[in-house]
């Protein structure tokens, strides 16, 4: 708002954020204590609050309560999986075998959020040579909702083992909205500041990641 004081982030306040940085974890086990819809719709609000190209705000958030629907996403996630288990060997195979990938059967809430490829919103500003920022928009608003629940105590655990072409058949949506993400959300059975596939021992940080590279 024209004339609004803007407020000042103190050192106490980057402590917090580094706090709801380091304690946003992809969550796997769910209490099935139900969220509020007006608590999911507030939760939408602040996604809304993402930057997006050209303010397009491709993003589209469905939330899938049928359940029907909910058993097919289950059984698109049952048959990827089994595919996924099938391109790993020995250790890593048997590893893969036991994480817990999705929270499917627990959490409260599901989201399903896709991005409007062909939104006429923001006219195409900077997006005419990169179309997929229309995605990468999306995905800002994915990750501004994760860190808002957390701030909640609400956790978020993100199912990316899926075909996406049969979630939108089954979905019904657009055809020309592309699927990013299907969202878990639910009361955490546990919470941690460590990733789970790092305490499993799946993968550990990459330092590369890290590393600011001059040129």
């Amino acid at each position: 708002m024209a004339g609004t004081t803007p407020p000042q982030f103190d050192a106490a306040f980057r402590e917090s954020l580094d706090q709801l940085f380091r304690w946003r974890r992809d969550v796997r086990h769910f209490r099935r204590d139900p969220i509020a819809r007006e608590t999911v719709e507030g939760l939408i609000e602040q996604a809304c609050l993402a930057p997006s190209v050209g303010f397009s705000q491709p993003w589209r958030f469905v939330s899938v309560e049928d359940a029907d629907k909910r058993a097919k996403i289950r059984e698109n996630f049952l048959a990827c999986n089994r595919d996924a288990l099938a391109d790993y060997e020995g250790a890593r195979a048997k590893l893969y075998a036991t994480l817990k990938l999705a929270g499917l059967d627990e959490a409260p809430v599901h989201l399903a959020v896709f991005a409007d490829e062909e939104t006429e919103t923001g006219h195409g500003l900077g997006s005419r040579t990169m179309p997929e920022t229309l995605a990468y928009s999306t995905v800002m608003a994915v990750h501004t909702l994760w860190l808002a629940a957390r701030a909640r105590g609400i956790g978020l655990g993100w199912v990316s083992i899926l075909d996406p072409e049969a979630v939108k058949a089954d979905l019904a949506v657009p055809a020309d909205w592309a699927f990013i993400a299907y969202l878990c959300l639910g009361v955490p059975e546990a919470e941690s500041d460590q990733p789970e596939l790092q305490k499993r021992g799946w993968e550990r940080p990459d330092e590369t990641a890290r590393r600011l590279l001059r040129r």
